[in-house]
Formats: structure tokens, C-alpha cells, sequence
């Protein structure tokens, strides 16, 4: 029986953003393995270099019009937040288990109604509080209070998921207004300038072992970018937000298979709470789904 039209999109975007997010746990394991090898800024900087030198001839091919925007600052928060994500994801993944830190990194969508709340003052709906509680009730058992396990590396992890969350509600808002071209070309270029410094402060030589790894992680970060675009032209962000959390299982295999770490029950149990609340929050319409991998 052949697939209708609609299912043939419904199942492309599945796939889509199926691979994206399997890429984007390969880019966190890779980073996790480099980082004992060259310092996070280096990590930062050369994904985002080479995502800027991707993103360059789009914007180039369009002339001026590729480049001017009303909405400077909208770009500028979009890229300080995407690249305190990822700098804090790094520095939690040099200590702290792929699993849980990929768990607490994808909390952001829980973050994005109190985001909306203090940038738009616009209030929380009765019926999102639910999923929420459950969500953080997750992070909690998955943060440990008052145990051993829990350290600031922890912290680091779930504020990245803070990062994640501002850079989600600004992406939707510069959506509204600006091509997806101009709006990677800007993320990339306003990341890479942010990171530079960082780099030159903790500068040491990057040993050829690493590079691999770096260019690799630099690749995957910009295809998953142009992939899990693609995938809203055929789905909803409501389908797709759920995909997301395949992240957590695809580290969760990662881990056990490179570090040989099996979560405890806390941390299953935290997860599950997570999932179930991030989904059930983004079901909501009132919120946006990631809209990107960082």
C-alpha cells in the first residue's frame, strides 16, 4: 500500500530529526573524549569556525540584503546564550557522565516559560504548571541534593540548559522577521568572535591526535543545524520536540559502550521525569520547541 503525501513528511521529518539529534550525541561523546586533550575554548572555537566558514558564501550569495538586519540585538543574545550553552555543556562533559549531562543541557524547554516570563512578563498557564513540576522533580533526583554525586559540574550542565532555553524563545522571535541564513550567519559569526578571546587566554598548541575529533564535532554541529531545518518543513515543532530526547537515550548507549557507565536507578528515574515534562511543556503551544542543537 503505498505512503500518502502526509506520511511520507510526517516520516521524513521523523528521520530527520532523528539523525540530527544522533549527530548532535556524537558531537557531545567526541567532545567528551577532545576535552581531555585540548582546553573547551579551542573545542568552542573551532566548531564554530568552521559552521561560520559553512555559513559564509549563503549570506554572500544574497549581497547586502543577506546581511542587514533591524534586529541586532536580538542576534547578539541569540549568540552570547548559544555559546554559553555550549562552553558550559563542554566544561560539565569533562566531568561529569555524558548521560547527565546531556539530561540536564535538555531541561531548556522546562526553562523557556520562566525565559518568556521575565523577558515578556507574560505569565505561565495554569495548565503548564503541571509538566513543569515534574520536569524539575526530574532534574532534582537527577541532581542528587544532598548526596554525594552532586557537584558544580552538575550546576554547569543544567545552566547550560538555561543558555539553551534563551537561545530557543530568541530564535523563535528572530524567526518571525529574519531567513534562516541570516540568522545562522549571524549565531556563528557573534559566537566565534565571543569564543576567540577565551581561546587566546587559555591558548596551547592543539596536538594533531586531536584534530579529527575537532573537525569532526565542527561538520556534525552545522549539519545537524541545516537538518533539523529542514525537518520543520515537514513537521511540526510539537512532532518533533519529543525527538529530541532520543538524545538522552543515544548517550546513555554512548556512555555505557565507551565509558562503561550504566546510570543508577535516581538518575533513570530523573530522566524519566524530565522527558515526561519536557514533552508534555512543549505540547503546550504557548512554547516553542529547540529550534536548534545549541
Amino acid at each position: 500500500m503505498p505512503l500518502t503525501l502526509e506520511k511520507k513528511q510526517l516520516l521524513t521529518g521523523l528521520a530527520l530529526s532523528l539523525v540530527t539529534v544522533f549527530f548532535s550525541s556524537t558531537v557531545a561523546a567526541v567532545g567528551k573524549h577532545t576535552s581531555q586533550e585540548v582546553h573547551v575554548s579551542a573545542i568552542v572555537l573551532v566548531q564554530y569556525g568552521i559552521s561560520f566558514l559553512f555559513a559564509l558564501p549563503m549570506v554572500l550569495r544574497a549581497g547586502r540584503s543577506g546581511l542587514a538586519t533591524l534586529r541586532p540585538g536580538l542576534h547578539l543574545i541569540r549568540g552570547l546564550s548559544g555559546c554559553a550553552c555550549f562552553y558550559l555543556f563542554y566544561l560539565a562533559l569533562n566531568k561529569i557522565s555524558l548521560v547527565e549531562a546531556t539530561l540536564l543541557r535538555s531541561s531548556a524547554p522546562l526553562m523557556v516559560p520562566l525565559v518568556i516570563y521575565l523577558w515578556y512578563s507574560q505569565g505561565v498557564r495554569k495548565e503548564t504548571w503541571p509538566p513543569l513540576v515534574v520536569g524539575f522533580l526530574g532534574v532534582i533526583l537527577v541532581l542528587k541534593p544532598g548526596f554525594a554525586g552532586l557537584s558544580l559540574w552538575h550546576l554547569l550542565a543544567l545552566l547550560s540548559g538555561l543558555g539553551l532555553a534563551v537561545s530557543m524563545v530568541s530564535t523563535r522571535a528572530l524567526a518571525q522577521h529574519e531567513p534562516q541564513n541570516r540568522i545562522l550567519f549571524y549565531y556563528f559569526s557573534i559566537s566565534l568572535l565571543v569564543s576567540l578571546p577565551f581561546f587566546l587566554w587559555h591558548y596551547q598548541p592543539i596536538p594533531i591526535s586531536a584534530w579529527p575529533g575537532l573537525l569532526y564535532m565542527g561538520v556534525a554541529i552545522y549539519l545537524s543545524f541545516v537538518m533539523y531545518t529542514m525537518a520543520y518543513r515537514y513537521v511540526s515543532a510539537a512532532v518533533l520536540a519529543p525527538i529530541s530526547y532520543f538524545g538522552v537515550v543515544f548517550s546513555g548507549l554512548l556512555d555505557w559502550l565507551i565509558w562503561d557507565h550504566i546510570p543508577d536507578m535516581l538518575t533513570l528515574t530523573g530522566i524519566a521525569f524530565v522527558v515526561m515534562g519536557g514533552v508534555l511543556v512543549v505540547r503546550h503551544k504557548q512554547l516553542p520547541a529547540p529550534s536548534s542543537p545549541g
